[in-house]
């Protein structure tokens, strides 16, 4: 029994466990090893899809990883879905009506082992070959396998009309995550990263108490919230910021190497 048994640390990737330039730094898998060692649970939660992961490495992730903002956990290790909240087909109405008012906007959307897309053009198009993700073109969203463990909707500056639209109409089958960017995020209502963190530890028999949360965006703050103690790194936003229960080195400045240093005095 080592010092961190049963204790679950999960972090975002961009902008927090990797560098600036996707990598994972040689200083952060030498604590990680070091907290492993110990007996405890390394993961990584993720906006990112099953196809568009492509860091799990077992040298420092050790616990199933949380995929599509904690609509998902999937252990790599035993290549096993351990939940999957996805949105199902009663969501249809909602794009059949996003489709109709905002009839350029394209959309993606994921079921786990394989990408559609409506309305295909270059932004969207580059998001899927940034990550290597293959997809299908479709005209209507009843051609796709469901059930879908997320949507993404390429909104450019359309973005807050579209989020109004949606609070507006409150469709069934769908929620969204606000956002100023290019994308606005959809999934099964009542999903989250926070959620998502608070199920994968119940699955692995971990108490809140002993799970922690590493976060830099807006999407990491349920998770920030759920956790026992919340870290954010020195490059993350100012209102995640003013959640967290220690800011820690930036993402270029080993974050995660950082956070396993608190972890050693608190443990």
């Amino acid at each position: 029994m080592g010092k961190f048994s049963n204790v679950l640390l999960a972090s975002d990737f961009d902008g927090t466990f990797a560098d600036d330039y996707g990598n994972i730094t040689e200083d952060v898998i030498a604590k990680l090893q070091y907290f492993i060692s110990e007996g405890g649970l390394f993961t990584v939660s993720t906006g990112r899809t099953y196809l568009g992961f492509h860091k799990y490495n077992p040298v420092y992730i050790n616990a199933p990883v949380l995929l599509c903002n904690g609509a998902m956990a999937y252990d790599y290790k035993s290549k096993k879905i351990i939940f999957c909240d996805a949105i199902e087909s009663n969501a249809i109405p909602a794009i059949d009506a996003i489709k109709y008012h905002f009839p350029d906007v394209p959309i993606e959307m994921y079921p786990f082992d394989c990408t559609y897309a409506i309305n295909l053009n270059e932004n969207s198009e580059r998001h899927f070959t940034n990550q290597n993700i293959p997809f299908t073109i479709v005209n209507d969203p009843r051609e796709t396998k469901f059930p879908w463990v997320k949507a993404m909707l390429c909104a450019k500056e359309k973005t807050l009309e579209i989020q109004e639209f949606l609070k507006e109409n409150n469709f069934a089958g769908i929620s969204f995550l606000p956002t100023t960017g290019s994308y606005i995020e959809l999934l099964k209502p009542g999903v989250n990263k926070g959620q998502g963190l608070l199920k994968l530890a119940e699955s692995l028999h971990i108490s809140q108490s002993d799970t922690y949360a590493v976060g830099d965006d807006y999407n990491d703050e349920d998770m920030l919230k759920a956790a026992a103690a919340s870290f954010v790194p020195q490059n993350g936003k100012q209102k995640t910021k003013e959640i967290a229960d220690y800011i820690v080195r930036s993402n270029n400045d080993g974050c995660i190497a950082n956070v396993i240093e608190i972890l050693d005095t608190i443990y």
